[in-house]
């Protein structure tokens, strides 16, 4: 593969800790691909002799050729932001900053010249402003993807909610059997085409224990009849299962993906199980996004103590695509 295939970065949210976990990619891991970061130039600058950092830029604009991208160095698109110091709180200043930075890189990723685009943290308040419950779908709809699936991937195993973020009292409403079929199916063709994999995967049920001792119960009417409809493909699907004890080490082992009803019921133990060693993966997309699996954390700024991990997972997997 050619080695100056370049990895596409949105630094996203200008308040969050994501550029020092990125500088902290530069001093601890030996890149393989260049990194183009589209950025405020100035606000990286800033933000480096903040926190003392020194990582060399290069500046590029947008119509940069492969000669000119450097491994050792940060090769920053400049997006033209002002920002009064380093790390200001979250605001509506990320909205405008924001809407630039994903335009540009919606904009460059579609001339098929990276090998994917990984996003940094926004803050859903100020930049999504209610009308997409997460980047995920603000993605998916820029790109017009109507079937997607959320992928929270570790290499011994990977969690998929069915639902994202949507409050856990319209969970029961949003799930039916053909968006679990679907989702099934969009997880089975990337782990064949991008990890030569034919995967086992496990479904949790809904309520607790799977009871079905009521009428009207998700499993009987949605879930089962969902995995069903694999029992005579090759496709290997099994469940329900409990979630309050699927996720015992001796259980997961069998799976390669456990996909949940809703968001925290399978994010809640894969992050506990892996902490940062995760990254959150839209399938679907004509494209692999990926985003470090952590959000703006706006306490830890200026702290330098925020782990790079799942930065350096999401370029890793990228550079072995």
């Amino acid at each position: 593969m050619n080695n100056r295939i370049p990895i596409l970065i949105v630094a996203a949210e200008p308040n969050s800790v994501f550029t020092e976990i990125l500088f902290k990619t530069y001093k601890m891991y030996k890149l393989k691909k260049p990194l183009v970061v589209i950025a405020s130039h100035d606000l990286l600058v800033s933000q480096m002799r903040y926190l003392k950092y020194k990582v060399p830029i290069n500046i590029i604009n947008d119509k940069f050729k492969s000669k000119e991208l450097s491994l050792n160095k940060i090769n920053c698109i400049n997006i033209d932001f002002k920002f009064s110091k380093p790390f200001n709180k979250i605001s509506n200043i990320s909205l405008k900053y924001n809407e630039k930075s994903f335009k540009l890189a919606l904009k460059l990723i579609k001339k098929k010249k990276f090998l994917g685009l990984i996003n940094g943290p926004i803050s859903k308040k100020h930049f999504l402003k209610k009308k997409f419950l997460g980047i995920t779908e603000y993605i998916a709809k820029k790109t017009n993807t109507k079937k997607f699936a959320m992928l929270i991937y570790n290499k011994k195993f990977a969690v998929s909610p069915i639902t994202t973020h949507v409050p856990v009292n319209r969970v029961s409403k949003i799930i039916t059997k053909k968006k679990i079929i679907d989702q099934i199916k969009i997880i089975n063709r990337f782990y064949k085409k991008n990890l030569r994999l034919n995967p086992i995967i496990g479904v949790t049920g809904l309520n607790p224990h799977c009871e079905n001792n009521f009428n009207n119960s998700e499993e009987q009417n949605i879930i089962i009849p969902a995995i069903n409809f694999f029992k005579k493909t090759n496709l290997r699907v099994s469940g329900p299962y409990p979630a309050d004890s699927l996720f015992m080490k001796n259980n997961i082992k069998r799976f390669n993906v456990i996909i949940g009803m809703y968001h925290d019921q399978v994010l809640t133990p894969i992050k506990a199980l892996h902490n940062f060693d995760s990254i959150n993966i839209t399938l679907g997309l004509p494209f692999i996004r990926i985003s470090p699996d952590h959000g703006p954390n706006e306490n830890m700024l200026g702290q330098n103590k925020s782990s790079p991990e799942s930065l350096i997972s999401a370029i890793r997997f990228l550079e072995n695509q």
